[in-house]
This record gives C-alpha cells, structure tokens and sequence, in this order.
C-alpha cells in the first residue's frame, strides 16, 4: 500500500492545482477527471486492505459469517453472500466500481453539475475508513441474528435502539432495507411499494412479513446507511428510484387524507464510536440538479438526504 501513497499524493496536489487555478473555462470536465482517477486510486488501495484483512469491520464480517453459520447451517448460503462484503466481490464494493466507470459516459447524467457531485461522492466513498464504517451494517445485522452472542459494531445495543427510538425495526436484515446494494422497492399489485431482496438475500424473507415502504418508512430502525451513509453510497439513478417510491407513497397517503413524512426527515439514534470522517463535517458535494427538480425540492429538502452529505419479490435484478 506505501508504493501507491506517492502517486496518491501527486494526484491530489494535481486536483488541487486544478481547482484553484482553474481560471475562467470550464474546468468540471477536467475536474471530473481528476475525481475519477483519485477514486480509483482509493479503489484500489481499498481493495489491497480488503484482501489482506486491514479492515477491522471486513475481518468481523468474515468471522461472524464463519461462527454464525456453524451454529446455524441452515444459514450458510445467506451468511456466504453476506461475507462477500469483506471482499471485492459484495454489492458495495462492486457498486463503487461500477459508478466510477459510469462516469466516463457523460450520458448517465442530467448536467456536469450532477457528474462531478458523483465523482466526488464516489472518491469520498472509497475512503477505508468511511468503508469500514459502512461494513458496520453487514457486521450488525449477522450479530442480530446471533441473538446476542455476536456484539454489534459502531452502534448501540438492539434493545437501546428500539428504545432510543421505539421501534423494533424490520426484523432480520433490516439494517439493509432501504439500501440499493441489496433490493429495492417494487410496487405489488395495489400499488404498495414492497422491499424486494436481491438474489439470496430473499433468505431474509423467511424471517420477518413483508416489509411496506409506508410502515418502513416511520418505523425502521439505525443503519449507517439510511442515517449517514445514504448521500456518499447512493448513485443518481438510485437517487431517483428512491425519490419517485417516495413521491409515490405521499401521494398514496394524500389521496387518504393521511401525512406522510420522509423516512429521512428524522435521523436514527444507534451510531457509536464511527471514525472521524463520519462523525466530522465535511464540505458537501453540492446536487445542484438531481435527477429531477422535483426530487430535489421534495425529496432532499424534507429528508436528510442533503443533510447527510455535510455529516459525511425475489429474483429482482440489480440495479445500478
């Protein structure tokens, strides 16, 4: 990993050359650039700390994955593609490099302006301490499952959580509802979005009844991403997803004479001991154009969305 610090530090004293002294053109298609190349640098020194065990979250992973299915065999093929997390093969990791390609195709999204808030995002996220922090929901949601033999990470205790909040979540896996790596919202036959896991994670199907965007969205519990993550791991075209089952479910609500609040518009008690680039107050990657204007002005204005950037059916196929 010392052998790539030099070119790492070349590359950021390069960017901030760029967007300093950019002059008077427009310089975001270089900046995009310049964005692009940092994060797969962080990329691939993420992916040299995953495989040889540097994250403290992707070892827990492994072992909890490993101790959990020897009690419990029944749970192995759920429990094997959970640990894929600790490596370069699970959906986060996997998505970070896919978002990082898809910059090269200026199509993918509405304005430069968009383009370079996901490069930006995406080099923040490929941060390893930012990422083993967002391991901490895997970690979490195999420690749940333990029953308690298996302590959580970066977080409080399951029963402080649901009092800390009064909930009691969504049962197995619910630290991973909501999250695009791992299923999305699907509408059934009313019209009531449902949370659809991808591939083996449907296992988690099995132990809790569906999960209602409607209800999931008042009464879910802490997860490092819905409650700090979401701005950094989320892609635009992920972004408008979740924006258009929100608007969806308001209207829903409306027509019923009901409110109906964002499942961002207040933020989870249950994060502890996260790193600094976390818990600290970075300067925002600025979504000046969403994928819509009605998403940005309904959507991140009454969730934490936005905010979240300054503190940081089965069978469905995977979006990107």
């Amino acid at each position: 990993m010392v052998g790539h610090l030099p070119r790492v530090l070349t590359l950021i004293t390069v960017l901030f050359v760029t967007l300093t002294l950019g002059g008077c053109g427009d310089n975001r298609p270089e900046q995009i650039a310049q964005y692009q190349q940092l994060a797969q640098q962080r990329l691939d020194l993420l992916a040299s700390s995953l495989n040889n065990n540097q994250l403290r979250n992707a070892t827990l992973l492994k072992q909890y994955c490993r101790i959990l299915a020897q009690r419990q065999s029944d749970l192995t093929p759920l429990l094997e593609e959970l640990a894929k997390d600790a490596g370069t093969e699970g959906p986060m990791f996997t998505s970070l490099t896919r978002r990082n390609k898809d910059l090269n195709n200026s199509a993918n999204f509405i304005d430069l302006d968009q383009q370079l808030a996901e490069a930006q995002n995406i080099y923040q996220a490929a941060d390893s301490s930012l990422y083993n922090d967002m391991l901490s929901d895997p970690v979490n949601v195999v420690a749940d499952m333990s029953n308690g033999k298996l302590a959580r990470v970066n977080a409080i205790s399951r029963e402080a959580e649901a009092l800390a909040n009064g909930s009691e979540g969504s049962g197995a896996g619910s630290q991973l509802v909501g999250n695009p790596s791992y299923g999305s919202w699907q509408n059934n036959s009313s019209g009531t979005s449902i949370w659809a896991w991808y591939g083996m994670y449907a296992m988690f199907s099995n132990f809790s009844r569906p999960i209602g965007y409607g209800r999931w969205s008042g009464n879910r519990g802490y997860s490092y991403y819905n409650d700090v993550g979401r701005y950094r791991y989320t892609s635009p075209s992920q972004a408008t997803s979740q924006a258009k089952t929100f608007e969806q479910t308001k209207k829903r609500f409306n027509s019923q004479g009901k409110r109906f609040d964002s499942p961002y518009a207040k933020t989870r008690t249950g994060s502890t001991s996260l790193s600094r680039q976390s818990a600290s107050v970075p300067k925002a990657s600025s979504t000046t154009q969403s994928a819509s204007r009605k998403f940005r002005s309904s959507y991140s204005k009454d969730s934490s969305f936005r905010n979240s950037s300054s503190r940081t059916s089965r069978g469905v196929s995977r979006g990107k």
